[in-house]
């Protein structure tokens, strides 16, 4: 979806974006290389207090261009261990650098690596995105400037994917003579398909944000002079007037399809809708309906 440019004072928090939350920091670093933050919100947001349950997932190694360390990986995985569900009602994946988002393994330090310990950073990697897809809640990867190799994999692992105009996405990894060795070659097909994935993964190839839009890797590009973060935030808003539950439910349902017949994945949509005909939100959902009013959806 083409996201035009839309002013709603978020100019500002694309600035504030960048401060950082120390009080909520998950690392015993004085620098982390990964974080939790609160979105910060300006006096321009006022009417969405919903942003209240955002939380980011800040990439914080911009003179290396947020390249995947051991290090980084690790907070990344301890930040997602201490999110709690019932107080975020969404994610978003972002640098703390306005200018890129990702440029995959830091190639310096796996030249200093065994074998052994490059399977068990992979390891650690695949892990982290098995953690990131299982989040009960909605998670986006703001792709802002270059997502390559393990940066884009990353993005992969999120739910929804937004850019602009300096997006750029790449999977190069047979360009170093490997493959993406995290989840790269099956989430990548599953989002663009098979000749398009190889196409892609063959070529190691840039792929740049209209064209990324139009082949179904990015779920929104915003055009200049609008942002990433900007289109992150209008995304945002949008789910976060659904139930958390039905969003936990429908997530689950959805994650399932590829890997499911037919069958057995009607039997788990059943299973999940019979769970929420019992919940409060729902019945918040009936009653805003016919009081013709924006539900207040509690997550019970």
């Amino acid at each position: 979806m083409f996201l035009p440019f839309v002013r709603h004072g978020s100019a500002s928090l694309f600035k504030q974006r960048c401060l950082v939350a120390r009080a909520r920091t998950i690392s015993t670093t004085l620098e982390p290389h990964a974080y939790l933050s609160p979105l910060l919100t300006t006096t321009a947001d006022a009417k969405s207090p919903e942003l209240d349950r955002v939380m980011t997932l800040m990439l914080n190694r911009p003179a290396t261009k947020n390249a995947l360390t051991v290090q980084m990986v690790s907070e990344m995985r301890e930040a997602l261990a201490t999110l709690n569900p019932a107080d975020t009602r969404l994610l978003l994946i972002q640098s703390s650098n306005p200018s890129l988002f990702c440029s995959g393994a830091d190639l310096r330090e796996r030249r200093t690596m065994s074998p052994m310990q490059v399977s068990n950073f992979l390891d650690s990697l695949r892990q982290l995105l098995a953690e990131l897809e299982s989040l009960p809640i909605p998670t986006i990867a703001v792709i802002d400037g270059y997502a390559l190799g393990g940066g884009a994999e990353l993005a992969l692992g999120c739910d929804l994917r937004v850019g602009g105009d300096n997006t750029k996405i790449a999977l190069p990894e047979t360009k170093l003579g490997i493959i993406p060795g995290a989840g790269g070659t099956q989430r990548l097909t599953r989002i663009v398909g098979v000749a398009k994935s190889k196409e892609l993964i063959f070529t190691g190839r840039h792929v740049q944000g209209p064209e990324a839009e139009r082949i179904g890797l990015l779920n929104f590009y915003a055009s200049s002079p609008s942002s990433p973060f900007e289109a992150a935030l209008i995304l945002a808003r949008q789910i976060l007037t659904s139930a958390p539950l039905a969003l936990a439910a429908a997530k689950r349902a959805i994650s399932s399809a590829p890997q499911s017949s037919l069958e057995a994945g009607l039997d788990l949509e059943r299973a999940v809708y019979n769970g929420l005909l019992d919940t409060d939100d729902r019945q918040e959902g009936l009653r805003a309906f016919a009081e013709k009013r924006r539900a207040d959806f509690r997550g019970r």
